[in-house]
């Protein structure tokens, strides 16, 4: 009996052992634990930018609406099979993509995360709009961002051109047209 115990006390030592190398901080000296705990939450991680999926049109933005404040003709929309609202891709005469729409629902820590993986709070610029949203603006690679959010939603838009004053009059837009 003895001799069962030693050895059942050795496999739940390995066990341990072997779980505190695999999980950061469990077990070890100094270590947080927090990873471990079951209690604690997992951190938020933005959804990944959605890919179109579909031929548009954009259920709640007009393609005059995006010439007009683009500057640049529609050549086509295209969507996401995103629910309950598609990111809508618009592109040039020539195919390339002028400016994107996507709106995120779920909670107000996954929004956030969403906005500032587009337009991150440490190297953006401070954009606000009125209703509480609020989020990152800035300049990027291949255009500008515009990106808010409030409560449980975030609206990001990005654009082919250098300015984000014209990613910030769709996405005001966009917040109208759904009555975010």
């Amino acid at each position: 009996m003895r001799a069962e115990r030693v050895a059942l006390i050795a496999r739940l030592l390995v066990a341990a052992a072997v779980i505190a190398t695999v999980v950061p901080g469990c077990g070890a000296p100094g270590g947080s634990g927090a990873a471990a705990s079951p209690g604690s939450p997992a951190p938020v991680v933005a959804p990944s930018p959605p890919e179109p999926a579909a031929e548009g049109p954009c259920p709640y933005l007009d393609e005059r609406a995006v010439e007009q404040a683009n500057g640049q003709r529609v050549g086509g929309v295209r969507i996401s099979a995103d629910l309950p609202y598609p990111a809508c891709f618009f592109e040039r005469s020539a195919g390339s993509l002028q400016l994107r729409t996507w709106i995120v629902e779920g909670t107000p820590e996954v929004a956030r995360a969403a906005v500032d993986a587009a337009a991150p709070v440490a190297t953006s610029d401070l954009a606000e709009l009125p209703g509480g949203w609020s989020g990152g603006s800035q300049p990027t690679a291949d255009g500008a961002v515009f990106a808010v959010a409030e409560q449980g939603t975030a609206v990001i838009v990005t654009t082919n051109q250098d300015h984000t004053i014209k990613a910030r009059r769709i996405a005001e837009q966009v917040i109208a047209n759904l009555d975010l």
